[in-house]
């Protein structure tokens, strides 16, 4: 039965078969293409790792409430025309009826990273009364899309970090919520707590899951998400289900420190963070053997 249908798959549709391909070992990736790019995760990994970098003066992209989910966070429905991906559709030639959806076009990172935490639904209280992929570039407090502000912190190469509640990252288990995150420029994200895969996912690329204890809030801290933050004591003595102090530092020079329990839970897991995520992991092993 399978060679009856099967036996003639290379010769029996016309159309694919008129479809240009290159020759080689290697994809030949599209410059054009809207639908499948390059990933940029590799893009200047060495052999060796890197010490564990500090995180000085991290400004908050985005303030949560409870149960955001991967949703939120990375969502696979419409892409809108006036989105950040909408516009990068566009700008390169497709027509809004063709914009299809971010499930879609996940193979493209350009328009992944523009619909991260970009849910019609999201509600980020940095930017009170609004919803949608929206917050304020802190300290000028001009209120812009929320890839927008990520871009203009990369620019004053300022680190990031997100302020969470319950249950952050509940629901399916997205890639594109923790890979979106760490193309934000997204450090570290401090929740109150953390569904178990997206824990691991965010591990998984490199991005520092820290859960408040004592069952704190960031709400409960006094913190508005307008503060600067600095992560004590994180280098390479770093170890799983350590504490690290966070000290967030207001505008008018008060400072708030706090303690948190770093959630990367095992040693493999800690091997992940040390390389900067699972990928350049399995590359450098790869790359041993």
């Amino acid at each position: 039965m399978y060679a009856d249908r099967y036996g003639n798959a290379f010769d029996s549709n016309e159309k694919w078969n008129q479809i240009s391909i290159t020759e080689g070992d290697l994809y030949a990736w599209s410059e054009v293409s809207t639908y499948i790019q390059e990933p940029p995760f590799m893009v200047g990994l060495s052999e060796d790792v890197d010490a564990i970098k500090p995180i000085q003066g991290a400004r908050a992209l985005a303030a949560l409430g409870d149960s955001v989910t991967t949703d939120h966070i990375s969502p696979a429905g419409a892409i809108a025309g006036d989105s950040p991906a909408g516009k990068y559709l566009n700008d390169n030639g497709v027509q809004r009826v063709d914009f299809n959806s971010y499930g879609s076009r996940r193979g493209n990172d350009r328009v992944m990273l523009r619909g991260t935490f970009a849910n019609i639904r999201i509600r980020n209280q940095l930017a009170p009364g609004t919803e949608g992929g929206v917050t304020r570039h802190i300290p000028s407090g001009d209120e812009m899309t929320i890839y927008d502000a990520a871009m203009r912190y990369h620019e004053e190469n300022v680190p990031l970090v997100v302020l969470a509640g319950k249950e952050y990252g509940t629901g399916s288990s997205r890639d594109w919520a923790a890979k979106g995150t760490q193309l934000m420029g997204v450090k570290a994200v401090i929740a109150a707590s953390y569904e178990r895969i997206h824990r691991s996912n965010l591990v998984g690329m490199g991005v520092l899951p820290l859960e408040l204890v004592d069952g704190q809030s960031w709400q409960s801290l006094g913190l508005t998400g307008e503060e600067t933050f600095d992560v004590l004591g994180l280098d390479d003595n770093l170890q799983p289900l350590s504490e690290l102090t966070i000290r967030a530092t207001a505008a008018d020079g008060s400072q708030t420190e706090f303690q948190t329990s770093v959630r990367i839970d095992t040693p493999v897991e800690m091997d992940y963070y040390r390389n900067g995520g699972i990928l350049q992991t399995v590359l450098r092993n790869l790359l041993k053997s």
